[in-house]
């Protein structure tokens, strides 16, 4: 078998996570992709992608969807719960050679555990979640740091298919073999093509890629438990391996140890619904804002420096045709941050997006890449995501130079981003659940490690309740 699927079967199978960091931040992550769930359930174009794949055929008794009221087969309760986290682009993310989302494989996670709970009626309780939640995110983002797959065109979903394979194939009771079985089909399977992230054919699909990543993990996870055979040799194969076909024949690595470094590190997206490499541009706009609200019309240009991997993702021009578009965009994000002091989910709507003074601040926009900051960026000490913006004026004066190197859901900005982190998510519940409902839910996180304890059944059903006057919502 392929080291690297042998490493990673290890690792899940018997690795013991000591850091209580990572146990602490693990907590806060569950916390905030749940928030993100609830977020996007306010969303037609969410709501639209949940529920049974033929209407009607629901499972009961079956795996429940936080926030609904349906009760569905692993596959599609884990790529609902997928969809849900990652829809507004609000949840955490790992920058490095490649880029993610590793709060993407609670899908996958939740969905098994809560089968196992109902179905297998094995005790499960929340702190099995945190553990699979930190080894996914290990995966993911150890893999991430030294391969970057959309150099080659392959979307990141590829890496969240992988971990969530593993971590799911060991939660529903799987044996280091299988796990390498697994393992070996995820690999198998390739990757989806970047070509939904990127005009001219940016779209949807960004929304929900991940929720279908981790649905298929866990088909994958199921078929190699019903006895189906792995391959040896699905990455390393010379001509028909994944390494040859679709990574330049270059070998995909582990770039240190797997243990607990991901979780510990990983970044929230807290402030404001934005692209992470644009995250510091928005905090530096929204600092401008004061200064240029009121003098919009006597911009001459905006110059905006960035890190390497902004240049090359979220630098746009010209035409931007949906949200999808809008929260990919550089010069869209920094604008709204100039023009209104603020970015919400809703500033990416058609409706916000026809205000002329938008692209009028887009144009004047020249973007160019900040060496220091690309430098940063790649140091694994720092993981900075730096971004600076000055504005010009016609009559010769300027606005400050505003940098930011770090955003707030950055770890070196965890104890100020804390409270934020626990309003999101107040917010978020309080915006879809009933009164009653909404505090039982904020409860359940105020108590830190005594979650832990809770048998994962009892959380999913505090989580699945029916929201009060939404009834007919998700019908």
């Amino acid at each position: 078998m392929d080291s690297l699927q042998t490493a990673i079967a290890d690792y899940v199978e018997s690795h013991e996570i000591s850091s209580e960091l990572a146990y602490d931040t693990a907590r806060w992550c569950l916390m905030d992709s749940l928030g993100c769930g609830f977020l996007a359930l306010a969303y037609p174009q969410c709501r639209k992608m949940l529920g049974p794949i033929v209407p009607g055929a629901g499972l009961k008794g079956g795996c429940r969807v936080p926030g609904t009221d349906l009760e569905l087969d692993p596959v599609k309760a884990a790529f609902d719960i997928g969809t849900m986290v990652r829809w507004l682009d609000f949840n955490d993310t790992w920058l490095a050679a490649e880029w993610g989302h590793p709060s993407d494989n609670l899908g996958a996670i939740l969905a098994v555990a809560d089968y196992q709970s109902r179905v297998k009626r094995q005790s499960l309780t929340v702190r099995d979640v945190l553990t699979a939640m930190i080894k996914a995110h290990e995966i993911q983002g150890i893999l991430a740091i030294d391969n970057s797959f959309n150099r080659v065109g392959l979307d990141h979903v590829l890496l969240v298919r992988v971990a969530s394979t593993a971590v799911a194939t060991q939660i529903l009771g799987g044996d280091r073999i299988q796990i390498m079985n697994s393992l070996s089909n995820a690999w198998i399977d390739g990757g989806a093509l970047r070509t939904y992230r990127h005009a001219p054919n940016t779209g949807s699909r960004k929304s929900w890629a991940a929720g279908d990543a981790t649905g298929r993990a866990v088909r994958l996870s199921l078929i190699c438990l019903a006895g189906e055979m792995g391959y040896e040799t699905a990455l390393s194969a010379p001509r028909w391996g994944f390494q040859d076909v679709l990574f330049g024949g270059n070998p995909v690595t582990l770039a240190r140890p797997l243990d607990a470094y991901v979780m510990e590190n990983i970044l929230f997206k807290l402030a404001f619904p934005a692209e992470f490499h644009a995250q510091t541009a928005v905090e530096a706009a929204i600092a401008l804002h004061p200064q240029t609200a009121d003098r919009l019309e006597q911009v001459d240009r905006i110059v905006m420096e960035t890190q390497e991997p902004g240049v090359r993702i979220i630098d746009k021009k010209g035409p931007l045709n949906n949200y999808a578009d809008r929260d990919h965009c550089l010069q869209y994000m920094a604008a709204i941050g100039l023009i209104f002091g603020q970015l919400t989910a809703d500033h990416y709507s058609d409706d916000v997006a026809k205000d002329p003074r938008i692209d009028q601040i887009r144009d004047k926009m020249v973007v160019s890449e900040n060496a220091s900051f690309t430098r940063d960026y790649y140091d694994l000490d720092k993981r900075a995501i730096g971004n600076a913006i000055q504005v010009f004026f016609k009559d010769g004066s300027c606005t400050d130079r505003i940098e930011v190197q770090y955003p707030v859901g950055h770890r070196v900005r965890r104890e100020e981003g804390i409270p934020i982190m626990v309003e999101k998510f107040k917010k978020a519940a309080h915006q879809w659940y009933d009164e009653a409902s909404a505090q039982q839910i904020g409860e359940l996180f105020s108590a830190g490690s005594s979650i832990d304890a809770m048998p994962l059944d009892d959380f999913m059903t505090i989580l699945a309740r029916k929201p009060a006057e939404r009834d007919t919502l998700l019908a």
